[in-house]
């Protein structure tokens, strides 16, 4: 009997080595399973798979939309004033930028300074997510199919990615400035709703919401050009020349190093303040395009040129193409050092570094 159980309890440990050792070569012999890779932005190694890829583009979409919401909101009383001097309206002409801002309070109420700021963020979330997003896409994009890198490519992608969103949320605008440049008790549209129905149907259809697109496009690509390349530059420089005085490691990643905070503001707001300088003719331009019949001498400012030459004529180049500059630098300053380190915190929030 003892012998019996011997012989089985060999048997068995024989059969198991059998099934384990035919397992093992059946496995050693199959092919492993890959899943297919693309090269998308979104980790260090630069690959990722498609499913990573398509999360990493709404993520991406979220945090720029985020940090343009941000940024509007912090400056939306120093937008109204601007649009308010820079189109020359009847009740401000005579005041500067510090005395429309305590002069619309009084004429209006607080509000007043937000009027217009519901269209604003209608539109600043799909631009900003849009801007983020594309240039994000374009920079790989020229680095990777055209071969371009240095500090040119940041150039290039952030002057194709503010055309892009400009394309794309350019109604939005059209109407907010409408809404803004109107003053208590002579109202033209009663709300967003309003405008566009009004703007269709008077002033040509659907053409009638891009007046003013041609100066818009001229004057973002330079600013948002150089707005990404400048910031861009300077993070680069700070991180690899002083990592441990102006960086960090990032939250959502140890390995990639960021800037501080107070860094990320002081670099945006440099960014901010060149980029507006080289591009505000064409935003004052781009202002009384949109205005259109809203303004009494709409018949002499139909084209980019006719518009610039008599803004000059009229104005000169300090009380005509840059008037409200000083207002500008007030509120482009705080925008830009916003918008970029919120964008920047929202991309280790969502994990895209």
């Amino acid at each position: 009997m003892l012998n019996s159980l011997r012989k089985d309890i060999t048997m068995k440990t024989e059969i198991k080595n059998d099934i384990a050792q035919i397992t093992n070569t059946l496995g050693a012999s199959a092919p492993e399973k890959k899943i297919k890779k693309h090269r998308f932005p979104g980790n260090r190694e630069g690959f990722v798979t498609r499913d990573e890829a398509d999360f990493y583009w709404l993520r991406s979409f979220l945090a720029g939309g985020i940090a343009g919401c941000c940024a509007k909101t912090t400056v939306a009383p120093l937008d109204r004033v601007k649009v308010l001097l820079q189109a020359h309206n009847h009740h401000y002409k005579h005041l500067g930028v510090f005395s429309t801002l305590r002069a619309v309070p009084q004429k209006e109420g607080y509000l007043g300074l937000y009027k217009g700021n519901g269209a604003m963020m209608i539109r600043i979330f799909p631009y900003g997510a849009i801007q983020f997003m594309a240039f994000e896409h374009y920079k790989t994009f020229i680095t990777t199919k055209l071969g371009i890198s240095g500090h040119v490519h940041r150039l290039m992608a952030g002057s194709m990615a503010g055309m892009t969103a400009v394309i794309c949320t350019y109604p939005l605008d059209m109407v907010r400035v409408r809404l803004a440049f109107q003053v208590k008790g002579e109202h033209t549209y009663t709300g967003i709703i309003h405008a566009f129905k009004t703007i269709y149907a008077k002033e040509g259809g659907f053409l009638g919401f891009y007046r003013g697109l041609m100066p818009t496009i001229l004057g973002m690509a330079p600013y948002a050009g150089v707005s990404f390349f400048t910031f861009g530059t300077l993070k680069s420089v700070g991180l690899s020349h002083a990592p441990t005085l102006l960086g960090r490691p990032s939250s959502d990643n140890p390995n990639v190093l960021v800037l501080k905070t107070h860094i990320n503001l002081l670099c945006g707001g440099v960014a901010g303040a060149i980029a507006q300088t080289i591009s505000y003719p064409f935003d004052v331009t781009r202002r009384r395009m949109q205005l259109g019949t809203v303004l009494p001498e709409f018949e002499k400012c139909l084209t980019m040129r006719e518009t610039m030459k008599y803004v000059y004529g009229h104005h000169g180049i300090r009380r005509g193409l840059y008037r409200g500059l000083s207002l500008n630098y007030i509120r482009c300053i705080p925008s830009q050092a916003v918008a970029f380190t919120t964008y920047e915190l929202m991309k280790q929030f969502f994990h895209l570094n």
